[in-house]
């Protein structure tokens, strides 16, 4: 790349309407957490000026290396840095480009009347952030000065002191109790409609709705003599019944799990998303499908994030990489090992599954490793996934060729994941943003169908 695409110039005279109006903008200053939930961070804040204290530039300096999507996002934004910078100091104010964007700079002091590190009892990183965020105050006493940070107890230890802290927005939904379930639920239909629809399989949405529905979205409808449970199909714009769902010997126990059945053996939908506690069968009703179809697709890959340990890549662990990420995979081994036992040792269904294995043509691999391919004619299961933020769910699916189909799983209320919560986790985005499109189908799972026990333990711990 040449020095004039990297080159930014700064204006040399400030006219008095500009100043009038830095007065009125805020400075924000990012913590590592929201680089590492999104490198693009710097270019979200509008109008306002963004700082970044000398501190998290260290903390990135040791996150750049390994093959963890988190790594990725510490290079990506030292790259992006370095291009902004061109050929000026970062310690002093410089344009973020765009329409009606503010500054930026690196913040290098980090003294403050009021210390952090002496009043907490650690010289730690975030203590040290803390304070940069102070002396920026310090320094602009005429503007508004916030730290935002996706550390939940540093922002407490921020309002502590008086500094004013808030939590990284973008790509947060706000409403989380209303997220999109794909189900609906209608108890008096008209019974010549519901007869039609049970007698030939389809009836035209209009009979039923004002308005179309959303694409792929689920009905349950009944009245006081009959039941049905169908979809609402984009491609032929009907309302088409579904039946009783079975996959490789797994059957559905309730209408939610017919229609989660129904979207992963759908060939017409290539993203589906299942969401739901602990119990309701997510997990072992998306491999039971993902087997049904086998002979569809070139090979099944099943993943979940693996969270690191003390900011660790897998790549510290003993063994191969089978060895690496085994202790990680455990719960999809067993769901498929609960589908397998279904049958007797000498039935070929079990075998099957053995020889899919072995082959290959069954594989369990770590996220990280597929930065940089491209996935075709796979049936790609990613569990676990609420514990992925939304740039690697839309790193994910641009992995996508031809051919591929991909289902995520998760239970958004349940993360284990530093700095992600239900409202700007992967999975809740990918709901939110996604729904009513007609490549796309999203089941909400309530009903727990692991045993009794599992539901005492949902519903009353």
């Amino acid at each position: 790349m040449n020095k004039k695409s990297t080159t930014i110039k700064r204006p040399r005279i400030q006219s008095v309407k500009s100043e009038i109006a830095t007065k009125a903008t805020k400075i924000f200053v990012l913590d590592t957490s929201v680089i590492l939930y999104d490198h693009n961070a710097i270019n979200n804040f509008g109008e306002h000026d963004v700082a970044i204290p000398i501190t998290v530039l260290e903390e990135l300096d040791n996150f750049k290396k390994g093959n963890n999507l988190l790594n990725f996002e510490a290079r990506e934004f030292i790259r992006h840095l370095d291009i902004l910078s061109g050929e000026y100091h970062l310690n002093d104010w410089l344009p973020i480009p765009g329409k009606n964007k503010g500054k930026f700079k690196v913040i290098m002091k980090e003294e403050a009347s009021m210390d952090a590190q002496l009043i907490f009892g650690e010289r730690k990183s975030d203590h040290r952030i803390l304070n940069a965020a102070l002396a920026m105050k310090e320094q602009h006493t005429e503007r508004n000065v916030i730290l935002v940070t996706k550390d939940v107890n540093l922002r407490l230890k921020s309002k502590s002191m008086s500094m004013p802290a808030e939590d990284y927005e973008t790509g947060k939904i706000k409403n989380v109790e209303s997220l999109y379930t794909g189900i609906t639920n209608f108890d008096d239909v008209k019974a010549s409609v519901l007869d039609e629809l049970l007698k030939k399989g389809v009836v035209s949405y209009k009979s039923l709705f004002k308005s179309k529905p959303r694409a792929n979205h689920y009905f349950i409808l009944k009245n006081d003599y009959s039941s049905a449970l169908c979809y609402f199909n984009p491609l032929s714009e009907k309302i088409e019944k579904i039946g009783k769902t079975t996959a490789y010997g797994i059957k559905a126990r309730n209408a939610e799990q017919s229609f989660a059945i129904n979207a992963i053996l759908n060939p017409s939908i290539p993203l589906v998303s299942i969401q739901g506690v602990a119990g309701t069968g997510k997990t072992l009703l998306a491999l039971a499908a993902a087997l049904q179809q086998k002979s569809l697709y070139s090979q099944i890959y099943l993943a979940r994030p693996i969270v690191p340990l003390s900011n660790k890549d897998i790549g510290f662990l003993p063994g191969d990489i089978k060895s690496k990420i085994n202790p990680y995979m455990e719960p999809l081994w067993d769901n498929l090992k609960m589908i397998q036992n279904q049958w007797k040792e000498s039935d070929k269904e079990y075998k099957k599954i053995n020889d899919m294995i072995a082959f290959e043509k069954l594989v369990i691999v770590p996220l990280a490793y597929i930065r940089g391919r491209s996935l075709s004619n796979i049936l790609f299961i990613i569990d676990e996934a609420q514990n992925l933020t939304p740039h690697e769910i839309k790193t994910i699916i641009t992995r996508a060729g031809e051919g591929t189909k991909i289902v995520f799983t998760g239970d958004i209320y349940q993360i284990d994941t530093p700095y992600l919560d239900s409202q700007s986790n992967g999975l809740s985005y990918l709901i939110d943003r996604v729904q009513d499109n007609p490549l796309y189908a999203h089941i909400t799972l309530e009903k727990g169908e692991r045993s009794g026990l599992a539901n005492l333990a949902n519903q009353l711990l």
